[in-house]
């Protein structure tokens, strides 16, 4: 019985043993795993410490970046609350970042805070967008970037402001400075100009300025005057100078463009007709241009145009002073003086025989040349300056040239004088969509004419990556290559690219 029962007993020992090693071995199992998944909690927890350390670091610098910059910044959210204001943005609209944060931008607008918001623009125009803005007599200017989500989606918008009235001043500063010559006779000059009641033509090249001089001085003369130049540069303000400082400025200047009037008529306005001179004439006969411009001043523009039969007739004008209407008998006495112009050769059309040689001679008294535009570089800046104010008045809206747009306006040559630049400054005023004048508002031929450098403009981005950097240039380039070819598929040509990437760059850029 004994032994039977110690061989029963022995098995069921030797199980409990291995239940007991089971149950050890589970326990540091499970002691084990606790300590891997310690261990595992305690890395994640030093992995996220340190990306918060990173991410607080990066929001430190960005938070310098933004607080150091002498721009304005502010940003909104996609409903335009203002959720970030910057202290240079403070101190240009002299307020505190708490009184507007948490504000509505069309709030503000409502109030006068702003006169227009380029950040509520940009959210409705869904692209990048630049403004002109006046604020208690001060001139700003606001650029609103869009940040989209990878899902395009805005999510804010980024608004940079500069007060660029001190730098509007010393720039206009400079160009009268600059514009005087650093000689006292030009200043003097210009002051006698503006007495004089000169201020419609815009002065600033020595070679102007001296055309200006010696009209004034030829005003109180009673001499023939001919005025020579490029068609467009002015020649009929000259005639106006000389008439408004005469003794005949109470009297009219009476115009006629010799090459404006058939040659079958030129004699009949020219001289007047009596009544019946030819078929049509009316009854009781009409004076010509030279008696209506008695005791005042006859200016004939296109001289050059004049038939050889009115030359003649008008040769017998200025040796008396008579003259005989059209199918008339009797002379008559007038006193006009005569002020002619042509932008053509007139000496070398004498020596090819299409011009009257006396004739010459008799208007030639005192010669005036008027220099081309392209002659009178110190005059293109003022021009451009006047002109694109004056259409923008007219226009009732504000303007203002990119920094490219005026290289390229003063590069170019101007090849149609004062009217070509008044033209292209009346286009670029009408055509351009926002307020700043920029590359794609001007005509092909003005952006074709010069090869504005690549980096211009990117010293203003310092700090910026290499990415930022080379994102500038082909915005420019692109920009550029669509004012010249004006189709997708040219500037891609022109650039070497397929059309559809021109498409995404001019998306990506908000050029369209």
């Amino acid at each position: 019985m004994c032994a039977g029962s110690a061989d029963r007993t022995a098995p069921v020992g030797g199980a409990a043993a291995a239940r007991v090693t089971r149950r050890n071995r589970s326990a540091s199992g499970a002691q084990d795993a606790a300590a891997s998944a310690t261990s595992k909690d305690a890395a994640e927890h030093r992995n996220m410490a340190e990306a918060v350390h990173h991410y607080r670091k990066m929001a430190r610098e960005l938070d310098a970046i933004i607080n150091s910059s002498s721009d304005g910044l502010f940003v909104c959210d996609a409903a335009g609350t203002v959720i970030r204001m910057n202290p240079a943005s403070e101190r240009i609209h002299q307020v505190s970042a708490d009184a507007v944060i948490g504000r509505n931008l069309n709030d503000l607008l409502a109030e006068g805070f702003i006169d227009r918001s380029a950040a509520l623009e940009a959210l409705a125009r869904k692209e990048t967008v630049s403004l002109l803005q006046d604020k208690a007599g001060r001139k700003l200017i606001s650029t609103a970037t869009l940040v989209m989500d990878d899902a395009g989606q805005v999510i804010s918008v980024v608004v940079s402001e500069r007060d660029i009235t001190q730098i509007d001043t010393l720039q206009r500063e400079l160009e009268d400075q600059t514009a005087a010559g650093n000689q006292l006779r030009h200043q003097l000059r210009e002051m006698q100009l503006d007495e004089l009641g000169s201020r419609k033509i815009i002065a600033r090249s020595p070679s102007v300025l001296n055309t200006l001089e010696q009209a004034l001085k030829v005003s109180g003369v009673q001499s023939s005057v001919l005025i020579t130049g490029e068609s467009g540069v002015g020649k009929g303000l000259i005639a106006n100078l000389i008439h408004n400082n005469s003794e005949r400025a109470a009297k009219p200047l009476i115009r006629i463009n010799c090459g404006a009037i058939p040659e079958s008529l030129i004699e009949s306005e020219l001289f007047g007709y009596e009544s019946g001179a030819f078929t049509g004439a009316r009854s009781g006969g009409k004076p010509g241009h030279l008696e209506l411009a008695h005791e005042g001043t006859l200016f004939l523009d296109e001289i050059a145009e004049l038939p050889p039969a009115a030359q003649v007739k008008l040769l017998r004008f200025l040796e008396d002073g008579r003259l005989t209407r059209l199918g008339g008998s009797g002379e008559r006495q007038v006193d006009a003086r005569i002020i002619a112009a042509t932008h053509r050769d007139l000496k070398a059309m004498v020596v090819a025989g299409d011009f009257r040689e006396d004739l010459y001679y008799r208007l030639n008294v005192i010669p005036l040349q008027v220099p081309a535009v392209r002659d009178r570089s110190e005059c293109i800046l003022p021009l451009i300056r006047h002109y694109v104010a004056h259409f923008a008045g007219l226009n009732q809206t504000s303007k203002r040239l990119s920094r490219q747009a005026l290289d390229a306006l003063l590069n170019y040559p101007y090849p149609g004088n004062v009217r070509e630049l008044m033209n292209i400054c009346e286009r670029a005023v009408v055509m351009s969509d926002t307020e700043v004048i920029d590359l794609a508002d001007l005509p092909t031929d003005v952006v074709a004419a010069v090869s504005p450098p690549l980096l211009q403009g990117l010293q203003l981005h310092r700090g910026g990556s290499l990415a930022e950097m080379l994102a500038l240039v082909e915005r420019d380039l692109i920009r550029a290559a669509m004012a010249e070819h004006g189709s997708q598929e040219q500037a891609a040509s022109a650039l070497g690219v397929s059309q559809p990437t021109i498409a995404r760059r001019l998306k990506k850029y908000g050029l369209r």
